[in-house]
């Protein structure tokens, strides 16, 4: 889910330290007491921030719906940077032309290592400005019981998942612009009580909300995001859904629309020492792979190929 640093055994075991206090039949703790509620919550970060360390790597596909249309891409993660394709554009496959411009601009990665770094510098930037706001859910928000639900193929694992309201626990002060975003944020966080990981969470700002992401700004009221995770395999887990729905400004003058909702699937493991350079060479032959797929008929339906294209 996040960045993957190299401090793994030590959170681990504050992870596992945490969860070992915790009873896995968590419905009456959290019904009757808050504070179980906010541990298991507790527990859970600690796991997600375990798993932000872990090496294994993957090649899976994302689709990106905005008011303008979809974006197709293929991703594959390597220890220099995350590598990116895009392959469709309203589920139509690209042009030939617009993929050799796609290939072309991987070379340019794969021959500067200038702007390979550049790019591994904001990554790392951005994961660590996620895990800090992963860091405050504990700390940020008072949480409540609210009922179970299933998990699916689509959200947490294959058992029962125990659902928490939270909002800002007014007690709490942001250690920096980055976890201000949170003090008008309400919602629903859902948790897999057995793996101890983030299944949902679902919330809304309440009120306008000041941020600093290495820019200053705000988020107007009633913006909305969803982010769901599920298991891929091997105990791995993964963001299979994101959606974002925001209004603001940034530095005051500039307007901010995001709206978005991407979906993230066919996760396969890929070998952890996997270079930048490999990795692309993995996505053109994943792209040839569901060229030809479509040809015989067997590709999946949301990609689909003339064949007087590549």
């Amino acid at each position: 889910m996040l960045s993957r640093a190299r401090t793994r055994t030590v959170i681990a075991a504050l992870a596992f330290t945490l969860a070992c206090g915790i009873s896995t039949t968590t419905r009456a703790a959290s019904e009757q007491d808050p504070g179980s509620a906010n541990e298991l919550v507790r527990a859970a970060v600690a796991n997600e921030v375990a798993a932000s360390n872990d090496p294994i790597k993957h090649l899976f596909r994302s689709r990106k719906q905005t008011p303008q249309g979809s974006q197709t891409r293929l991703y594959v993660e390597t220890r220099e940077a995350m590598a990116g394709m895009t392959i469709a554009y309203n589920d139509k496959p690209l042009p030939p032309e617009q993929m050799q411009a796609e290939e072309n601009r991987l070379a340019g990665l794969v021959g500067s290592s200038e702007q390979l770094t550049r790019k591994h510098s904001h990554e790392k930037e951005n994961a660590e400005h996620t895990l800090m706001i992963v860091k405050a859910l504990p700390d940020a928000f008072l949480y409540q019981y609210d009922g179970e639900e299933n998990g699916s193929s689509e959200i947490g694992g294959k058992g029962r998942l125990v659902r928490l309201k939270f909002r800002p626990d007014p007690n709490y002060k942001p250690p920096s612009h980055v976890e201000q975003v949170l003090l008008g944020m309400a919602g629903v966080i859902v948790i897999d009580p057995v793996a101890r990981r983030i299944a949902k969470i679902d919330g809304t700002l309440f009120k306008e909300v000041s941020f600093g992401w290495g820019i200053l700004g705000h988020l107007n009221k009633d913006g909305h995001f969803l982010v769901e995770q599920k298991e891929i395999g091997n105990n791995c887990w993964d963001v299979s859904r994101m959606s974002l729905d925001f209004t603001g400004k940034i530095l005051m003058f500039k307007s901010l629309a995001i709206k978005t909702d991407e979906t993230f699937s066919d996760f396969r493991r890929i070998p952890n020492d996997t270079t930048f350079a490999q990795g692309v060479e993995m996505l053109k032959a994943e792209e040839v792979n569901l060229a030809q797929n479509q040809r015989l008929g067997t590709n999946k339906p949301e990609i689909s190929r003339s064949n007087s294209q590549r």
